[in-house]
């Protein structure tokens, strides 16, 4: 019965994805993954989606109803569904499994969803045409490539938003040092500007055999240079 997954349970899927395997194979696991994806996150307390959706609603100014938000590696659904009950409307989403998309399809909060391997096909939207381009829980060590950022800066509109967030817990502190690093050098070539850079100690349960408790986590917001 679904119902009764444990925390063990959750913990064994969470660690084989984090095994370093190919673009495919990370996807046929997102695919096996959906059906008990937000009950799993769900006991892992993960908090990254509300966090990310409470980051953007605090930051933005404009119109919260007519702002267009582009979701990558939407998953189920969990972001927009945190950002559609802080007043945001205007939905798109990309993600590389097709089981994950179908269950984005039945919340009805996306107006489209479009399949796509990130960094390994370009993002199937136009340039400049999104107020807040948003991605939650992909930017990790064994997952999307740090690659994805400046694909994330040109799809969205000169002035908009992008919110970024990554895992701050042993295994990920090399990915997250490059991550930064790339990060930097776009605020550098002022290509956007810093927000806010929100470090919480409470992001999801620790599943690897050297942490206990809860690891921490990081949500990133810039703005896009005009």
């Amino acid at each position: 019965m679904a119902d009764t997954r444990t925390f063990a349970d959750v913990k064994n899927i969470v660690l084989s994805a984090h095994k370093n395997t190919g673009p495919k194979d990370k996807i046929e696991f997102f695919n096996t993954w959906a059906e008990s994806y937000e009950q799993d996150t769900a006991i892992l307390d993960y908090r990254a989606p509300f966090l990310a959706a409470e980051c953007i609603a605090s930051y933005f100014t404009s119109e919260k109803e007519r702002a267009i938000i582009l979701d990558v590696a939407c998953g189920t659904g969990l972001v927009c569904g945190h950002l559609r009950k802080m007043g945001f409307r205007n939905f798109v989403g990309v993600d590389g499994s097709e089981k994950m998309l179908n269950l984005a399809t039945k919340t009805g909060l996306y107006q489209e969803l479009k399949q796509c391997m990130l960094c390994e096909d370009p993002l199937p939207v136009q340039d400049e045409s999104y107020d807040i381009v948003v991605i939650v829980g992909a930017l990790s060590t064994g997952n999307v490539p740090v690659a994805i950022i400046k694909e994330l800066w040109q799809v969205t509109k000169p002035g908009g938003y992008v919110c970024m967030t990554t895992r701050g817990n042993a295994d990920n502190l090399e990915y997250k040092a490059e991550l930064e690093r790339v990060i930097q050098a776009m605020e550098e070539e002022k290509k956007w500007s810093r927000l806010a850079v929100s470090v919480v100690d409470k992001w999801e349960k620790a599943v690897s055999e050297h942490e206990c408790g809860y690891i921490p986590g990081v949500v990133y917001l810039y703005q896009k240079a005009y």
